[in-house]
């Protein structure tokens, strides 16, 4: 009986490092993919961060030609209302702006050229 309870013991811990084994892979894997999010979270940082600089640009470039054509009262209606921090584009249109951030959309509907 002896014997048995030896072979038991055994088998657990042969049971044991399988699963220690199978999770040290599963931890392995997870540290794979945690490092490729991380660079492609990066990645996409640095993206928006252009792609911010370029909207900017955008609105400067925008609001120099605004001031150089008049706009129709409708327009400047639009104009009123994104100022206050309201989107008066198609896609988000009365939503609050986040943090007052220039909306490429809205520019187009209120200085575009139509």
């Amino acid at each position: 009986m002896e014997f048995l309870e030896k072979k038991e013991i055994i088998d657990t811990i042969v049971e044991i490092e399988s699963k220690t084994d199978a999770t040290l892979q599963t931890l392995s894997t997870l540290k794979d993919e945690i490092a490729n999010l991380l660079e492609e979270n990066q990645t996409l940082r640095m993206e928006n961060k252009h792609l911010r600089e370029r909207l900017e640009d955008q609105a400067v470039q925008v609001q120099e030609n605004q001031e150089n054509a008049g706009l129709t009262k409708s327009r400047l209606n639009l104009e009123n209302i994104y100022e206050e921090g309201f989107h008066v584009c198609n896609m988000f249109y009365g939503q609050r702006r986040v943090e007052d951030e220039p909306c490429a959309f809205c520019l187009e509907v209120i200085y575009g050229e139509r």
